[in-house]
This record gives C-alpha cells, sequence and structure tokens, in this order.
C-alpha cells in the first residue's frame, strides 16, 4: 500500500530582490502580487521517496543538490529518491544572488519535510490525461505541442476524500512579462488556487518541457517576442485565464479517474556525459553580434570568457547528465536539469506507447535550453543567445553537440520503467 506525506511552506522574500527571466538593467523587486510556494511530498511503498515542487526560475545545479542532500538526509534516503521540480517561473528571486534568501528557502523547506514525514497515511492512486489548449509553439515554422495536462489523483481509503492532485502541463511560466516587477508564482499560481477552491485539497504543479513553448494568454503593456501572433492572447486576467482552461477541461474528468492501492512505486536515477564545443573566436563574435542586433544582449562577458577557455587550450567542456525518474504504476515523470523542448515529451511518449509517460526539463535544477537537431540548426535565442546571459550558472559556454537530444532521447528510453 501506498503512503503520502504532505505539506507546504511559504517562501514569498520579505524584502525586494532581484528577479530572473528577463534581460533588464534593474531587475530588483517591487512588491508582492502573490505568494510563492514550496511543496513537499512525501511517498512510501516499500521504500520512501520525496517529490518537492518550488516556484523558482530553478537552481543552478550546485545549489540544488545541496537542498537534495539535506532533504535525503533527514528522510535517510540516498540521494536520488529527493526529485525538485522547478516551475520555471520568471517573477521569482534570483537564488544566485542572495545566498539569506537560498538559506531561507532551504530551512522553510527542511521543515515542511519533517511535517510531511509525521503525517504519513495510506492512500489510493490513479491517473489520467486531458487535453489543454494554453501553449504556443515560439519557434518557426515549429507547430508541435504537449497538450496533456496530467492528472495524478490521490484519495483517501474510503475513495471520497481527495488527498492531493498532482497536475503537469506544458507552457513557459511567463505570462507576465519583463514590465511586471511583481513577486508571483505566475500562472502556476492561479492554478493551485481554482482547483484547490474546487476540489478541497493541496494541489501541486509541475512544468513539463517547456523550451520552446510560450504561454497562450499573456499580460503586459509591452509585445514581447514570444507573444507575436494571432495566437496569442493580451488579457489583464490573462494568469486567470490560463488556469480557467485547465479547470475547465480537468473537471469533466478528476471524478472519473479510478484509484488502485497496489501499485509499484519507484524513484531512481541514471547518469550520462555529454559534451560542448567551445567555439571559434570569430564565430564567437558573430553570435554575439547577432544577440545584440536581435534581442540587445551585452555578450561581451561571454566572449571574454571565450577567450579566456582558448588561452587555457580548453576546447571542450563536459558535463554529467542525471536523468530522474518517479513512476507509480504506468504513470511516471522523468525530468533533467535543463529547458528541454517539447520534442523531449513527444519523442519518449509515442515510442513507449505511453501517453502517460512525461518527460519534464528543469528538474533538480535549471540550466541551459536544450533544442533538437532541428532547432539546434536554425540558431536563435534558445539555441545560442540566451546562453550569453546565462552561462555563468551552466560551467559552459555553448549548448551541447548537435546529436545529444537524440543521445538524451535514446538514454531516456532505455531506462524508463518497465511497464505491464
Amino acid at each position: 500500500m501506498i503512503k503520502l506525506g504532505y505539506a507546504e511552506t511559504d517562501i514569498t522574500p520579505k524584502i525586494p530582490m532581484q528577479l530572473i527571466g528577463f534581460n533588464r538593467t534593474d531587475n530588483m523587486s517591487r512588491g508582492i502580487l502573490k505568494p510563492l510556494l514550496a511543496q513537499v511530498s512525501i511517498w512510501e511503498s516499500g521504500n520512501r521517496c520525496c517529490l518537492i515542487t518550488i516556484d523558482s526560475i530553478g537552481f543552478k545545479k550546485e545549489l540544488a543538490d545541496i537542498l537534495r542532500i539535506k532533504v535525503s538526509n533527514i528522510l535517510d534516503v540516498t540521494c536520488d529518491k529527493v526529485m525538485l521540480c522547478f516551475s520555471h517561473c520568471h517573477s521569482a528571486p534570483n537564488v544566485d544572488a542572495s545566498k539569506e534568501y537560498f538559506e531561507m528557502v532551504c530551512s522553510h523547506i527542511l521543515t515542511a519535510v519533517h511535517r510531511a514525514e509525521n503525517a504519513m497515511h495510506p492512500v489510493l492512486v490513479g491517473w489520467d490525461n486531458v487535453e489543454v489548449d494554453i501553449g504556443v509553439n515560439r519557434r518557426a515554422d515549429n507547430v508541435n505541442l504537449d497538450k496533456r495536462a496530467g492528472i495524478l489523483k490521490v484519495c483517501g481509503l474510503d475513495k471520497k476524500e481527495r488527498k492531493l492532485l498532482l497536475i503537469r502541463v506544458t507552457a513557459h511560466c511567463n505570462v507576465l512579462k519583463r514590465d511586471n516587477y511583481l513577486v508571483s508564482p505566475d500562472y502556476f499560481g492561479s492554478i493551485r488556487e481554482l482547483l484547490q477552491k474546487n476540489y478541497g485539497c493541496p494541489v501541486m504543479v509541475i512544468q513539463g518541457s517547456a523550451g520552446n513553448i510560450a504561454p497562450k494568454y499573456f499580460n503586459s503593456a509591452e509585445t514581447p517576442v514570444d507573444a507575436r501572433g494571432a495566437q496569442y492572447s493580451r488579457s489583464s486576467t490573462a494568469l486567470e485565464d490560463m488556469a480557467d482552461v485547465v479547470w475547465e477541461k480537468l473537471s469533466q474528468r478528476i471524478a472519473l479517474i479510478e484509484v488502485a492501492d497496489s501499485l509499484a512505486l519507484d524513484m531512481y536515477s541514471r547518469e550520462m556525459r555529454l559534451y560542448a564545443d567551445v567555439p571559434p573566436l570569430t564565430m564567437a563574435e558573430k553570435i554575439a553580434e547577432d544577440a545584440r542586433n536581435y534581442c540587445g544582449i551585452d555578450g561581451r562577458a561571454w566572449l571574454e570568457e571565450i577567450k579566456r577557455l582558448h588561452n587555457a587550450g580548453v576546447r571542450r567542456q563536459e558535463e554529467t547528465i542525471e536523468v530522474h525518474y518517479f513512476a507509480i504504476g504506468k504513470w511516471c515523470i522523468c525530468g533533467v536539469p535543463y529547458e528541454l523542448m517539447v520534442e523531449f515529451a513527444l519523442v519518449p511518449m509515442e515510442k513507449l506507447n505511453n501517453p502517460f509517460f512525461y518527460v519534464n526539463g528543469y528538474t533538480n535544477g535549471c540550466s541551459s535550453y536544450f533544442p533538437t537537431e532541428e532547432e539546434y540548426d536554425k540558431g536563435g535565442y534558445e539555441v545560442y543567445w540566451s546562453i550569453l546571459l546565462y552561462y555563468k550558472y551552466f560551467n559552459r559556454v555553448f549548448p551541447f553537440v548537435r546529436d545529444s537530444a537524440s543521445k538524451l532521447i535514446a538514454f531516456i528510453l532505455g531506462n524508463a520503467p518497465v511497464t505491464e
């Protein structure tokens, strides 16, 4: 029988803080729109594991690992039994800019872990999907979308009392654009509020492979690059509009989901190595020029790092990739710490013939965009330009080599749990 313990904690900053997610000269917050949450769920069936969702763009891997180790020590489990899922919210603090905020978040989460551990009770679990129209592919000539809103429904033994809803969706958590300076969980907070109001139980929301998927609804006086076109809807109630679309579809299905107690449960991770070339200086200069002309990005610091690496004789950088799985029966989320493009979720789903297998980014950290081979060839922000801003968080100055997408997908498939 599966047991569940749940607790949540407020991680809203008490003072103005530097936000992260937009290329702005001034990123200091100017108030609170809605509080930020971290939510802890501890699962037990023979072994114990922990899934934590956090309203944040994502910690760099080193900080995420510090938190995971602390949680694993409390629960007396190995680190691969702790999974962090970041919402990739663009209206939350930059933890790398404030050691004090990071320590506060960790402290609050660890307290919540203790509370969740002391609230374990037997549960029944079931799952299903509904199709929601909340995302737009922001890459030219690419219409791929993952419209699945995955539902994990958790009930008490009477099958009536709902204990938890875990919802997995795919659309960038930046309904609020660069002219917003208020701390906010973005539309994830709106989904939680609406579903909790209607179902009377905690709601956790998990982000999918949203690297090239923008939210369909947006709230901004500006018209940013990822909101241009008739497929986008500008609205002063955009946060609520996103939640309403999800609620409309989920409300037709949740009551019909059958739940069971005798289900296999497991959380585990596997590691692989990937490589990134350090670009020739002439190529780097051209990329920096394009980034400045198209996005107003200042790539001078990035160019200096390229020069430093060349002077040190470094021509290639390598990285160990953790691929993390959490499975209950046929339902499984598989996460890596990158901004995966949506194809990383669609291909494994089709290859495994399992609509309940979800590949997610922003898991156990948030590093660079991870493009497919086709999108790699097109270049642009997700392939090259964004790394000029955020390379210092990645310990890498360039995207992984072109065939890395196929290698990662093959690795995900090769290590996926076997289901009947």
